[in-house]
């Protein structure tokens, strides 16, 4: 079957999925509307691709727990910061927790990584004036919005993004490997 074949039947799958949330949503409570943003991959184009936009909204919060409402203001943050807004049960968010697990614990101390779910707190969505999930934004160590982006971002992506920010950071040396023969480095 060739790519594009499989990519159209993944979308048509997941806009499907979705919409069907929507409706038993709307059916569960049907005199408010949706206020769960789409994910970005219900809409092709951006599925694919990812969308961007650089933004200077400053008045965010951060937390370092999954899930949890943001408590901490960001400009009280001394580090740069990337939060992630998605759901769990939103599969391009599902391909990014491992990556958002190991950047929160490889650049423990030079980066804040931070996790919302958006369905769990809805508020938070609307206070980040997201259009989609994933949705990532970047912030420098004074809280100022840098950059946001829309859709599945790999870890690749993410350095590079901070990279080009001036973020600055250092990946954590590993281990030397030992000889196995003499015990030596």
């Amino acid at each position: 079957m060739h790519i594009y074949a499989k990519i159209a039947i993944v979308v048509i799958v997941m806009s499907t999925a979705a919409a069907l949330v929507a409706l038993k949503s709307a059916q569960d409570n049907p005199a408010a509307p949706s206020d769960k943003p789409t994910t970005v991959a219900s809409d092709p184009v951006a599925a694919s691709s990812g969308t961007t936009s650089n933004s200077s909204d400053p008045a965010v919060s951060s937390t370092d727990e999954v899930d949890a409402p943001p408590t901490k203001p960001v400009a009280m943050q001394s580090l740069p910061q990337m939060i992630d807004l998605g759901a769990r049960k939103c599969i391009p968010c599902k391909m990014m927790a491992p990556i958002l697990d190991e950047l929160r614990e490889t650049y423990a101390g030079q980066l804040e990584v931070t996790f919302i779910d958006v369905w769990e707190n809805p508020d938070e969505g609307e206070k980040y004036a997201i259009r989609g999930i994933p949705a990532q934004i970047f912030y420098n160590a004074d809280g100022k919005e840098l950059f946001r982006h829309y859709g599945f971002f790999s870890r690749e992506q993410i350095l590079a993004k901070c990279r080009e920010l001036g973020f600055g950071l250092v990946e954590p040396e590993s281990e030397p490997k030992r000889d196995r023969k003499n015990g030596e480095h």
